[in-house]
């Protein structure tokens, strides 16, 4: 299959992009290098240098190339610059999802996987661990942003047939995750306490999310790749019904977390505590089971394990 994967030298799209080519497909990547790295990228992609939102630059790419599948991880990930410039943040999560769709239905591509994410597209749940069907209540414009997106790929498989499923992602850590790209909590730590420093903590410490390795998401778009056409034939009531949360199903607490780092690297690991950032959540955990249901997903990667991977790759580059 001929797939494109756009912010495919970033954190996760890299990853991603390997495991496609290990699986025999014919991959291209769309980066423009805000927050990717050019060393991620598989020596055997076609890479283009180019911003999603450039319509004329992506319609180029679309026509050269003819893809059968568009992988989509290319986005604005942080939550503090959504906060801070909602345009900025919709001109990529938003008007760069449109300039893709704009050119899937121009060059007929019937298949795209679209990245969304379990962690803010719900705001505070009503329940833990939180089904696809649970009340949506972005507090970020981050949030917002993909929750539209996803009503945008719903109404393009209405209008024109596009066939698509929506990974939810919970709070995805591993190697490969650097300051410049989508950083989260156990990126930073693991930079700070192996350089003897002590983190910060923003809040009490309590909050929690759900930590899933990039390997397991790996495993979930392979497995959504392979499932994508067979679900669309489904009947069709909501977005829910083509999203999947893609996580542990398990709460860490920051607090918990520290623990786990202290124990990784047999030493004390120490935390200032500083006010809890604006837009953030108080707690957060997917529940996968119609994941483990529909896609045969089963996370593999304990917190522990993941942690110590993770710990060496930082090592390696320090």
């Amino acid at each position: 299959m001929k797939i494109l994967v756009t912010g495919g030298a970033g954190f996760i799209g890299s990853h991603v992009v390997d495991a496609y080519i290990a699986h025999g497909h014919d991959v291209a990547v769309i980066d423009n290098l805000s927050t990717g790295h050019r060393e991620f990228l598989n020596s055997r992609v076609r890479f283009y240098q180019i911003d999603i939102a450039d319509r004329d630059a992506v319609r180029a790419v679309f026509a050269r190339e003819r893809f059968d599948l568009v992988n989509h991880h290319a986005a604005q990930v942080d939550v503090r610059v959504s906060v801070a410039d909602p345009l900025r943040d919709a001109r990529t999560n938003i008007t760069g999802l449109l300039t893709l769709l704009e050119a899937c239905r121009e060059f007929s591509v019937k298949k795209f996987i679209f990245i969304s994410s379990g962690g803010v597209i719900y705001g505070e749940p009503e329940e833990l661990p939180v089904p696809e069907d649970a009340p949506k209540r972005p507090i970020s414009p981050y949030g917002v942003a993909k929750l539209a997106s996803e009503f945008y790929l719903l109404s393009a498989k209405h209008t024109w047939g596009l066939n698509y499923l929506a990974l939810r992602y919970a709070n995805v850590y591993g190697p490969r995750q650097t300051p410049k790209s989508e950083a989260n909590v156990i990126s930073t730590f693991s930079r700070q306490l192996l350089r003897n420093e002590s983190v910060t903590i923003f809040g009490d410490g309590k909050q929690t999310r759900d930590f899933v390795f990039v390997s397991d998401v790996v495993a979930a778009n392979l497995l959504a790749t392979e499932r994508l056409e067979e679900i669309n034939q489904a009947p069709l009531d909501s977005i829910d019904d083509l999203a999947f949360n893609v996580g542990t199903g398990q709460e860490t607490s920051v607090n918990e977390l520290l623990r786990k780092f202290s124990h990784a690297l047999s030493r004390e690991c120490y935390a200032r505590y500083a006010p809890p950032r604006p837009g953030e959540l108080r707690r957060n955990a997917l529940d996968i089971s119609k994941a483990r249901r529909v896609l045969q997903f089963t996370p593999k990667i304990s917190l522990d394990n993941g942690l110590r991977e993770t710990l060496e790759w930082v090592r390696s580059r320090e």
